[in-house]
């Protein structure tokens, strides 16, 4: 179980490091882990965002950080909204961030370093519109195993 690997301390540290992020932006960013990933990692990563709704965000700016621990497999994705404006290398320079991480087991540690990236790139074209205009669309809990069986989803 990744629950095994990411101990309740590391989960809250990466839900801090959303809030961080997204208290600056519209933006959503979603965590989710998973043991394994018996597929392509971006095929995969695309349907835990369906799974999560992620796409059903007005701005259509919704980041999901898919993780499948023992399978060792990453990946970051951000929706529409944000692939049309973010640089081309965006999601691959922070894939390296946190991968370099990850080779020294620090998952939580690198999770937040690149969550802190996304919500710098997220300010800067979906910046935060004040508290009556800016909801929080998306949940900001890490969600772990499959999608659809995850209460916080």
């Amino acid at each position: 179980m990744p629950r095994d690997i990411i101990t309740p301390a590391d989960e809250a540290a990466l839900v801090a490091a959303i809030e961080e992020a997204e208290r600056n932006t519209s933006g959503e960013i979603r965590v989710h882990f998973e043991n394994t990933c018996e597929i392509n990692v971006l095929d995969r990563a695309a349907q835990v965002f369906a799974e999560l709704h992620m796409h059903e965000t007005k701005l259509r700016n919704g980041v999901l950080f898919y993780v499948a621990l023992r399978s060792h497999k990453f990946a970051v994705l951000g929706d529409g909204g944000i692939n049309a404006v973010v640089p081309a290398n965006f999601w691959e320079d922070i894939t390296q961030q946190v991968i370099q991480d990850f080779k020294q087991e620090k998952y939580a540690e690198g999770l937040a370093k690149g969550i802190r990236l996304a919500g710098e790139q997220l300010k800067s074209y979906f910046p935060y519109a004040g508290a009556h205009k800016d909801v929080n669309e998306l949940s900001d809990s890490i969600s772990f195993g499959t999608p659809k069986e995850d209460p916080s989803a």
